[in-house]
C-alpha cells in the first residue's frame, strides 16, 4: 500500500517528527497556562496522526474550515510555526507574531491571511487557504458549505473568465473537521443536506474521541455513531450523495489510503465525502479547565494510553522496519528541545513589547519633579511598585498611567506635558490592538462610496417599487461576472415579491438561483462564497426568519474581518424585508436585537425601493458587508423611474431631510417614514410644523452629526420607528443625545414612539392597534405642543 501511496520512509519520518513537536507543544503549553503565563489552552493531543493523512492530500488553493484541534495539520501544511502557536497562547497582540489573530483569538483558533494590509485579495491559488476559527460548536459547518460551492461556481463556464487567483475551474477542495460530539448541533445535519443536494466538494472529518468536554457519546448520538446515523446520505446508483469513510484514528497507513481515496473523488468527481475517525484520545482530557480523570474511568484512561496515536504510529514504523526505537527516541527528544526554543522565543517576543511600554512609562515618571504640597503622593508607590514587577500586561501598564495621572492633577501642564502625550499614544496603541478592523479600512470601504443621486426626466414613469429592484439587479448581473444571488423562492419564480422576476431565465441558475428553507446554511454559503472572491447577495425572506441565520451572522460573518486583523474578509449583502405587513410572523422590526448582534455589518434601513437600489449599488461597490432591510409594504407601491438605476448610489450614514419645520424634530427610518409624514401633515393643519429626518442607516448612524443640526434650529425632539418599546428608538436617542451632544439642546423631554412590546397581532386591527400610527404620532407630538404653550394648543384629552 504504501508504494501505491507514493509515500517514502523519510516522509514518514518526517510525519512522525511533525507530530512529536505537535504532542510536545500540547503539552508544554498546558504547563504554561497552569503557570500563569496564559489564560486557557485547548489543545489537539491525540489527534495528531489523522491529521498528518489528511494534510498530505491539501494542495495549494484548497480550504480548511475546521476548529481548535487542528494544530497538526496546522503545522504540516506550514501554515502554523510553533512560535506563532505560542504567540497565540499568550495573547501576543501582533499580527507578525500571531498571523491569524493578533491576539485577538484564544489559543488553537486557526487562520491564513489572504488580504494584504490595504484590504487587497492575495493569490489564493498559491496559498493554502484556512478560513478564521471561531469557539462556537459546528460554526464551521455552514462557512465551508460556501468554500465548497465556491469551486462549483468556478467550475461552471460562466465564472471561469473571473476565476484568476481564486481558482484553477473549481478543482479547489474545501476541507472540514468537526468534533464527534459537536455533530449533534443543528447547523451540522443542514450544512451536510445542503452539501449533498448541491454536490459540492467538500471533504468532513468528524474526530471522534468518544467525548464532548465530559459528556460521553451515547449522550451526543443515535446508535453512539454518526456514520451509521449518516449512512442514508451515501451515493447509490443514480442517486446523488455522499462517499462515508470510517477509519481507526491511530492507523496511519489506512489514514492515508482513506484521505488519498476521498480527496480524489472529491475533487475530481465534485462528490462531498465524509471521513469518520474513530478511536483517537484526549491524552489531556479537553482543555486546561479541567481533568479528564473526573469523568473517564480508569478502564477508559488505560485504553486511551493504549490507543494513543503516537506511540501506535511508532509501533508500526518499528514493526516495518522503517525505523528503529533509538532512532524513535532521538526524534521525540529533538522535538521537545525544538518547542521549548520556539515556547521562549514567542514569550520573550511578548513580554518585550510590554516592557518597552513600561520602560517608556518609568522613564517620563522618574523625569517629573515632585512637589509635594500640590502632588497626591499616596498612590505613588503604589505606582511604581506596580511597574517594577516584571511580566506586566498592557492593562497593568494602563492603569498605572491613570494612576499617575489623577496623582499629578494640580501640577502645571507643562511639566506632565510628556506624560500626557505617551497616555494619548498608549490610548492609540490599544485601540489599534484591540479594537480595529471592525469594519473595512481599505480604500473600497463602503465610507468612501461617493453618492449619486436618481435623475429623473421630466415626467418619470410610475412603476412598482419592485420594478426599480428588478433593474438594479439585472444591471448588478449584467455589469459584473461576480455578483450571484440565492434565496427561497428567488429563482424560477424571482422572489415572492417580484423582485428577481426574469433573471433566472437571463443569467441561468448558478446566477439566481433557489434555495432550500435553511437560512443558516444560505448564509454559510454566501460567507464562504465571498472569501473566495464572489459577489454574494443572499436573501432572507423576511426578516422574522433572519434568527435561524442570526448567530452565524454574529459570531462568524460579523466579527470576520476584526478576528484576523484585517486578514480575512467576505463582502456579501443580505438582503431581506421586513417592518409593518400582516401577523407576528410578517412584520418583524425588532431591530435593534439585531442590529445589537451583527456589529461589524451595516445595517442599511431604506424607505423605499429607490434608496433600496442605491444601497444595493453602493454595496457593491464596496468591500463591506451589509444587511439590507426593505420594506415589506412597499413592493407595489408607485415609485417615479430613475434613468440612472445602474449608476446611483446612496452614501450610508447620511440621513435625509423629508420634511422642514420649525417646532419638533421627528427621526425615524425605513416604512415608518410615510406614517410620520402623514402625521407630521396633520399636525400642520394644527399650527405645529415638524422636521422629519430618515436616517437611512442604523449603523453607521448620521456619520456627519446633521441630526443635531436640526434640533438646534427645533429644541424638541422625537425618535419613531416599529421597534419594541426601549429599542432602536432608545439607540437613537443615544447617538443623538449622548454622541452628538444634543442634550443640551432641549428645551423639552425627548419622545420615543414605538410598537407595543408584544408581536404585531394579524389583520388591519391588529396591525393599527400593534404599531404606531398616525393618530398616536399626532396625539403625543400634540401634547408636547400643548406643554410648551397651553393656550396656543389647549388640551385635547
Amino acid at each position: 500500500m504504501l508504494n501505491a501511496l507514493s509515500i517514502t520512509p523519510t516522509e514518514i519520518l518526517n510525519d512522525y517528527r511533525i507530530a512529536c513537536e505537535s504532542r510536545a507543544a500540547s503539552v508544554l503549553a498546558r504547563k504554561e497556562v497552569f503557570a500563569g503565563k496564559a489564560k486557557f489552552g485547548i489543545f489537539g493531543d491525540g489527534k495528531e496522526v489523522a491529521q498528518l493523512a489528511m494534510a498530505k492530500y491539501f494542495q495549494a488553493g484548497d480550504w480548511r474550515s475546521g476548529y481548535y484541534r487542528d494544530q497538526t495539520f496546522m503545522f504540516a501544511i506550514g501554515a502554523l510555526t510553533l512560535q506563532q502557536y505560542f504567540a497565540q497562547l499568550y495573547a501576543h497582540a501582533s499580527i507578525e507574531a500571531d498571523p491569524a489573530s493578533g491576539g485577538r483569538m484564544m489559543n488553537s483558533h486557526f487562520a491564513t491571511r489572504f488580504i494584504d494590509g490595504a484590504g487587497n485579495w492575495l493569490n489564493q491559488l498559491t496559498r493554502k487557504n484556512v478560513s478564521a476559527d471561531l469557539s462556537c460548536t459546528a460554526s464551521q459547518m455552514p462557512r465551508l458549505l460556501g468554500l465548497a460551492y465556491a469551486s462549483k461556481l468556478y467550475r461552471a463556464t460562466d465564472f471561469q473568465k473571473i476565476q484568476k487567483n481564486f481558482s484553477n475551474k473549481g478543482n479547489e477542495v474545501a476541507f472540514g473537521t468537526i468534533g464527534d460530539a459537536s455533530t449533534s448541533e443543528g447547523m451540522f445535519f443542514e450544512t451536510i443536506n445542503a452539501g449533498g443536494v448541491l454536490q459540492v466538494p467538500m471533504c468532513i472529518s468528524i474526530w471522534d474521541d468518544g467525548y464532548g468536554i465530559s459528556v460521553p457519546q451515547p449522550y451526543h448520538t443515535t446508535k453512539g455513531d454518526i456514520s451509521a446515523v449518516l449512512a442514508g446520505f451515501k451515493r447509490t446508483k443514480g442517486k446523488a450523495g455522499y462517499e462515508i469513510f470510517v477509519v481507526k484514528g491511530w492507523d496511519y497507513l489506512a489514514l492515508c489510503h482513506i484521505y488519498h481515496q476521498a480527496v480524489t473523488i472529491c475533487r475530481t468527481e465534485h462528490v462531498p465525502v465524509l471521513i469518520h475517525v474513530k478511536e483517537l484520545t484526549q491524552p489531556q482530557g479537553h482543555s486546561t479547565s479541567g481533568s479528564h480523570e473526573r469523568y473517564k474511568s480508569a478502564k477508559r484512561l488505560r485504553w486511551e494510553k493504549a490507543y494513543d496515536c503516537l506511540p501506535k504510529m511508532a509501533a508500526w514504523m518499528i514493526g516495518s522496519g522503517i525505523a528503529n526505537e533509538e532512532a524513535l527516541q532521538k526524534i521525540a527528544l529533538e522535538a521537545d528541545k525544538k518547542v521549548k526554543v520556539a515556547q521562549q522565543a514567542a514569550w520573550n517576543s511578548c513580554i518585550h513589547e510590554r516592557n518597552q511600554a513600561k520602560n517608556e512609562l518609568l522613564a517620563l515618571l522618574n523625569d517629573i519633579v515632585l512637589p509635594q504640597e500640590i502632588v497626591d503622593t499616596s498612590e505613588w508607590p503604589t505606582i511604581m511598585h506596580t511597574l517594577a514587577q516584571p511580566h506586566l500586561r498592557h492593562l497593568d501598564i494602563s492603569q498605572a498611567v491613570d494612576k499617575a495621572l489623577y496623582a499629578l492633577r494640580e501640577i502645571p501642564y507643562v511639566h506632565k506635558k510628556g506624560l500626557l502625550a505617551w497616555w494619548h499614544k498608549n490610548i492609540r496603541n490599544n485601540t489599534n490592538r484591540f479594537s480595529s478592523h471592525l469594519y473595512s479600512h481599505s480604500s473600497s470601504a463602503a465610507l468612501y462610496v461617493k453618492g449619486i443621486p436618481p435623475i429623473y426626466t421630466e415626467n418619470p414613469s410610475q412603476v412598482d417599487g419592485r420594478e426599480i429592484l428588478c433593474s438594479c439587479f439585472k444591471s448588478l448581473l449584467e455589469r459584473d461576472g461576480r455578483v450571484f444571488a440565492i434565496g427561497q423562492d428567488l429563482g424560477k419564480i424571482g422572489d415572492v415579491n417580484q423582485g428577481f422576476a426574469g433573471l433566472q431565465a437571463l443569467y441561468g441558475p448558478l446566477r439566481v438561483t433557489d434555495t432550500s428553507i435553511r437560512e443558516c446554511t444560505m448564509i454559510g454559503q454566501g460567507i464562504g462564497a465571498a472569501m473566495r472572491g464572489l459577489r454574494p447577495i443572499v436573501e432572507i425572506q423576511y426578516l422574522d426568519y433572519l434568527p435561524y441565520a442570526l448567530q452565524i451572522i454574529q459570531d462568524d460573518l460579523a466579527t470576520l474581518l476584526y478576528r484576523t486583523k484585517g486578514g480575512q474578509k467576505a463582502p456579501m449583502i443580505i438582503r431581506t424585508r421586513g417592518h409593518r405587513l400582516e401577523g407576528i410572523w410578517h412584520a418583524g422590526s425588532y431591530i435593534s436585537s439585531i442590529m445589537h448582534a451583527i456589529r461589524g455589518i451595516y445595517l442599511l434601513v431604506p424607505r423605499n425601493m429607490t434608496q433600496a437600489a442605491g444601497f444595493y449599488n453602493t454595496m457593491m461597490r464596496s468591500d463591506d458587508i451589509a444587511l439590507i432591510i426593505e420594506c415589506l409594504n412597499g413592493y407595489r407601491l408607485k415609485e417615479p423611474m430613475p434613468n440612472n438605476v445602474a449608476t446611483m448610489t446612496i452614501p450610508i450614514g447620511v440621513p435625509e431631510l423629508l420634511r422642514v419645520g420649525k417646532d419638533v424634530t421627528i427621526v425615524t427610518y425605513g416604512a415608518m417614514c410615510r406614517i410620520v409624514c402623514a402625521a407630521a401633515n396633520s399636525l400642520s393643519s394644527l399650527g405645529i410644523e415638524c422636521e422629519v429626518i430618515d436616517v437611512q442607516t442604523l449603523l453607521p448612524f448620521d456619520i456627519h452629526h446633521s441630526i443635531v443640526q436640526s434640533l438646534a434650529k427645533t429644541n424638541r425632539i422625537v425618535f419613531a420607528d416599529e421597534d419594541v418599546p426601549g429599542g432602536t428608538t432608545a439607540y437613537m436617542m443615544q447617538q443623538v443625545l449622548e454622541e452628538q451632544k444634543g442634550y443640551a439642546m432641549l428645551d423639552e423631554p425627548p419622545i420615543t414612539i414605538s410598537s407595543k412590546p408584544h408581536r404585531p397581532a394579524y389583520g388591519d386591527d391588529g396591525n393599527y392597534f400593534s404599531k404606531p400610527n398616525v393618530e398616536e404620532i399626532v396625539s403625543k407630538i400634540y401634547s408636547m405642543m400643548h406643554e410648551v404653550d397651553p393656550l396656543r394648543y389647549p388640551a385635547i384629552l
